[in-house]
């Protein structure tokens, strides 16, 4: 099921077209929406909340419409957004208990909620400070616990590991993983850093130049490559590599006495023809596997394919 579906959308800043004819279908789980600075990222999550009105096409988010439901969209979304958002002179059970507020909640049960999150998100014994004294990593924290308060369905991140340190970076990603994984609320990771979207996220969605690239599950994406096995010889051989050219076969790289082989067709068999060879050259094969892409490798393909 589609937690968020967009069709043919179009967002425009004057003459600069942020995001064309964008359509995609976002499933439930955790998933990264991946693309380098200045793709469209932010301004898909801003228009998704009614932020931005787009100039064609529409969609909706867990069933309501963007552009006319903004104010049920806002209820049921819980979001971070990138830049600092904290309001000055406010500690932060205010501050968090004022989004909950803000997103449709009583007084007494934001104020409630607020420390629940705030103890959640490690921030417990800093509650009282007021939110201009916090460290980088700190604020990153707040901001997530207003966007928790109100028990979203939906959770949209904007950068989350900004400015972070290798420590609250891992602490970070541990919290968006629970989150998703154990509190049952479906989460947008919205991120340039492939490794953070590999560390949380199911399946991803990657943008560029306003334009959907590439969709499908993380695991499929970093998976089998059809055209590529890893072979392990006894010793190098060169008369090895000339035998697998022979049969339509290049070198990808070389470590050791392994080798990345990749066929110039798709095949089904790619066994087959590396004992061929190596019988040819007269080497022993010690090790066989198939070739694995990286999640890294997948997103530049998608990149530069147009």
């Amino acid at each position: 099921m589609a937690v968020v579906t967009l069709q043919n959308l179009t967002v425009a800043y004057g003459r600069f077209v942020a995001l064309r004819d964008f359509s995609v279908q976002v499933p439930e789980g955790c998933v990264g929406l991946l693309g380098p600075n200045g793709a469209g990222k932010t301004t898909m999550l801003k228009t998704m909340l009614g932020f931005i009105k787009p100039a064609g096409g529409g969609g909706d988010v867990l069933g309501n419409v963007i552009g006319r439901d903004g104010n049920a969209i806002r209820q049921v979304v819980g979001y971070m957004p990138e830049q600092d958002c904290h309001i000055p002179g406010m500690n932060a059970v205010q501050f968090v208990a004022y989004a909950g507020e803000l997103a449709g909640m009583a007084r007494n049960h934001a104020l409630q909620r607020a420390h629940e999150v705030i103890e959640y998100t490690g921030l417990g014994e800093a509650r009282y400070r007021a939110v201009e004294t916090y460290s980088t990593g700190m604020k990153q924290r707040i901001k997530l616990a207003q966007a928790l308060v109100h028990g979203p369905k939906l959770l949209l991140l904007d950068e989350p590991t900004n400015g972070l340190d290798p420590r609250g970076r891992h602490e970070m990603l541990d919290l968006v993983k629970d989150i998703s994984h154990n509190k049952g609320v479906n989460v947008l990771v919205c991120s340039h850093l492939l490794p953070d979207i590999e560390r949380t996220c199911d399946s991803v969605v990657v943008i560029a130049q306003g334009q959907m690239r590439l969709q499908g599950e993380v695991q499929q994406l970093r998976g089998l490559a059809s055209r590529a096995i890893d072979v392990e010889l006894r010793e190098s051989s060169g008369a090895f590599l000339q035998a697998m050219g022979k049969r339509g076969f290049s070198l990808v790289s070389a470590k050791g006495n392994w080798y990345r082989m990749e066929s110039g067709e798709p095949t089904g068999d790619l066994a087959a023809p590396v004992f061929a060879a190596a019988n040819e050259a007269g080497v022993q094969v010690r090790g066989l596997k198939p070739g694995m892409r990286s999640l890294e490798e997948a997103f530049m393909e998608a990149i530069d394919a147009r």
